[in-house]
């Protein structure tokens, strides 16, 4: 007799009956984020991109949360993740569309909906803004072409001053509407997973 509780919230539940698949509700998915298993699982399928295993899935997990390597990880370490995934995290996950769970075959990936989790995740796997680095290039290089023409080093010498600092106001422009295309993208992006969150 198992004492894990493998009852549905009613949210969870009503999701698994719902022919609406493609949304969910904050209530569903902060329920499902609340546990930090659940959040190993969503990232450790993040890095995976293919369908994993339920073996290798706990035995990873198992290791993050002891804080060792999977080759010295003991039988009831791996037990312990194994059964909690098996019995109640990925049924519950499975239910509210994030992960596809072959209960059977033991198979388990990341789903249509898991992309409405994500954005509530730090992954070192996300994609980072690094437009900061751009701008500080840029900047470096546009003050040493503009400073070199004005102490009139060669062959800068040979280009006014102004023509350069023109020529670095113009790259300052298309590096910022190519930012701004950018951020546009990924608030369309944002605005498009939000719109599929009741």
């Amino acid at each position: 007799m198992s004492s894990i509780d493998t009852s549905l919230p009613d949210e969870i539940a009503s999701v698994a009956d719902s022919d609406e698949e493609q949304r969910l509700s904050k209530d569903i998915i902060f329920e499902l984020l609340k546990n930090r298993r659940r959040r190993e699982v969503l990232a450790y399928l993040l890095e995976a991109d293919d369908t994993v295993t339920l073996g290798e899935l706990a035995e990873q997990i198992a290791a993050w949360e002891n804080d060792t390597e999977v080759s010295a990880l003991s039988s009831d370490q791996r037990k312990r993740v194994y059964v909690a995934l098996y019995q109640t995290h990925l049924p519950k996950m499975d239910d509210a569309g994030i992960v596809e769970y072959d209960q059977d075959r033991g198979l388990i990936s990341l789903s249509d909906n898991a992309d409405l989790l994500m954005m509530y995740l730090d992954t070192d796997t996300h994609q980072q803004d690094r437009w900061d680095r751009w701008y500080a290039a840029l900047s470096v290089v546009g003050a040493a072409l503009v400073t070199g023409a004005f102490l009139s080093v060669p062959p800068l010498s040979a280009v006014p001053t102004l023509g350069l600092a023109g020529v670095v106001v113009v790259a300052f422009f298309v590096l910022s509407v190519a930012h701004a295309v950018s951020n546009r993208r990924r608030e369309r992006n944002v605005d498009g997973k939000l719109s599929r969150i009741e």
